[in-house]
């Protein structure tokens, strides 16, 4: 059973905790990863696109010269896709982008994302998070001290307006929940910083 060191804001280690095999030591599965990477980006595209096909274009019902006799390629109306004006060829029409991915593999691809950060050393757990004021100093500071100044995600086990607040002007610092971790802010963060209560709820979640 692996085990990983628990640090205090300060960046000073202050006991270890236990970690589960079957979510911290599992074969990291790439295929499952790069399918719910596809699927959460996929799911955020709004579809919303459109163009006029030439059937939808308005006008354009009337021969705009006779068929033979001019020299002319044969033309019906002016709405072709050739003429300004004129319809789009495929046009794009709003659609439903949703990728759907079943549980287990879901479940896979959480287990691999958190072995493959755990086997980089990228994971820190830190006891508990409080700030003497609502200040984004106090969070610079923690990062600092914990060697998290690049990109990271913070996880934590509910909503804490105060550390929103003192974070959410840290540019490269994301914040989410565990009920709202998922596969592609782990892998696209440097750094994971986990409060002990989320690490505890992950592992309830997932064993």
């Amino acid at each position: 059973m692996p085990s990983i060191k628990v640090l205090n804001m300060q960046g000073a280690s202050v006991g270890e905790m236990q970690l589960k095999d079957e979510i911290f030591a599992v074969e990291p599965n790439t295929a499952a990863m790069h399918l719910v990477v596809r699927s959460i980006l996929a799911n955020k595209r709004q579809g919303t696109q459109s163009a006029l096909t030439r059937g939808m274009v308005r006008g354009g019902g009337r021969k705009i010269y006779r068929q033979k006799g001019t020299g002319n390629a044969r033309h019906h109306g002016n709405r072709a896709p050739q003429f300004a004006h004129g319809g789009v060829v495929f046009a794009p029409q709003p659609r439903d982008y949703v990728v759907n991915v079943p549980k287990k593999v879901r479940r896979l691809a959480m287990k691999s994302a958190l072995s493959e950060k755990f086997n980089a050393g990228e994971i820190i757990v830190v006891d508990q998070i409080k700030f003497e004021e609502v200040k984004t100093k106090y969070a610079a500071r923690m990062l600092k001290a914990l060697d998290a100044e690049k990109r990271a995600l913070l996880v934590l086990e509910g909503r804490d307006e105060s550390i929103i607040r003192a974070t959410k002007n840290i540019e490269l610092l994301d914040d989410c929940y565990v009920n709202t971790l998922n596969v592609y802010d782990i892998l696209r963060a440097n750094k994971l910083i986990v409060t002990r209560a989320a690490m505890e709820n992950i592992q309830e979640v997932y064993a």
